[in-house]
């Protein structure tokens, strides 16, 4: 056993697995563009749907998609907060299928683009990312993640991974959509990026996020 499993996470809240867990998986997403979006919607399946009023699960949410730290007591003032800055968010109850019980759809807004991320929270402050706009994962977070939004076309996977120059730990892709083209390539990597504005120069890409590993002991 780690010292994480002896003595458990840092953080504020009663639950490991409905409030440090969930508070992670949104701030995965907020990760992704590095800043809090304009809109954003949860939605809540199984014991996350039952209990998050009275596990602060809510709170949680909101505190990680404004990119608040795990210990941070301004957890708790999370909804006036949000208002505060401006952020639109709502809470709805959601059936997502034959999944974990702790499981969050967020649909998150920001200027010009928007993404779609499902995760789950397995206990200790452990999540599971298992999708990214569509495409099944399975990401723990203990790597660092690009995710590309790239043209549908030959070759295009080789020159992102040309552009990255990092190893490769992990890799899912899959076509989003056949009419416009478009493909979502999500890469783990166990070393860093030489030089990320690289990225910049492949014409294939269409967008792209880089979301650094989470080191939330």
């Amino acid at each position: 056993m780690n010292l994480l499993e002896i003595i458990g996470p840092v953080m504020v809240g009663p639950s490991s697995s409905h409030t440090l867990g969930a508070m992670r998986i949104s701030k995965f997403v907020y990760s992704m563009a590095g800043v809090m979006p304009r809109v954003v919607q949860f939605f809540l399946h199984g014991s996350f749907a039952e209990t998050h009023k009275g596990h602060g699960t809510d709170k949680a949410l909101l505190a990680g998609i404004m990119g608040l730290k795990y210990d941070d007591e301004k957890i708790k003032e999370s909804y006036s907060l949000a208002r505060m800055r401006g952020l639109e968010f709502s809470f709805e109850k959601a059936d997502l299928g034959a999944v974990h019980p702790n499981t969050v759809r967020i649909k998150a807004q920001w200027a010009g683009y928007e993404n779609e991320v499902e995760g789950c929270s397995i206990g200790g402050g452990m999540i599971k990312i298992t999708k990214i706009n569509g495409v099944d994962c399975d990401l723990n977070w203990h790597y660092d993640t690009l995710i590309v939004v790239n043209k549908d076309e030959p070759g295009a996977l080789s020159k992102i991974l040309n552009s990255v120059n990092a190893n490769i730990a992990n890799l899912y892709l899959r076509r989003m959509n056949l009419l416009q083209s478009k493909a979502l390539a999500i890469i783990e990597l166990d070393s860093p990026i030489d030089k990320i504005s690289d990225l910049l120069k492949v014409d294939s890409i269409l967008e792209w996020y880089f979301v650094p590993k989470d080191d939330f002991v």
